[in-house]
């Protein structure tokens, strides 16, 4: 199995700033992807950013200049680093890790996801 956890969201006013982290833990021989979506009230699931094990990353276009994605392998973590928040950026966002298991195969995984809420 493999466990994912979430942290870092909150409540900003407009113009500032979160960091949100997510760590991977279990039976993990090997990551792959990881990478940060998003759920607004009322609408689907999108992808936020996303970063492959050689450190190859890919933005929404809303997202572009404000946010950055980095992992560290080592500590089997990904971030992501918001700056610049605006209203619309309110969701919950989810991190997701895709790997290979020790008795499970290759995964993917989906954190429980945390709250962000930018006031204006």
């Amino acid at each position: 199995q493999v466990q994912l956890v979430e942290s870092g969201g909150g409540l900003v006013q407009a113009g500032g700033s979160l960091r949100l982290s997510c760590v991977a833990s279990g039976s993990i021989v090997s990551i792959n992807a990881m990478g940060w979506y998003r759920q607004a009230l009322g609408k689907q699931r999108e992808l936020v950013a996303t970063i492959t094990s050689g450190g190859s990353t890919n933005y929404a276009d809303s997202v572009k200049g404000r946010f950055t994605i980095s992992r560290d392998n080592a500590k089997k973590t990904v971030y992501l680093q918001m700056n610049s928040l605006k209203p619309e950026d309110t969701a919950v966002y989810y991190c997701n890790v895709r790997g290979l298991g020790l008795g499970i195969g290759s995964f993917d995984y989906w954190g429980q996801g945390t709250q962000v809420t930018v006031s204006s």
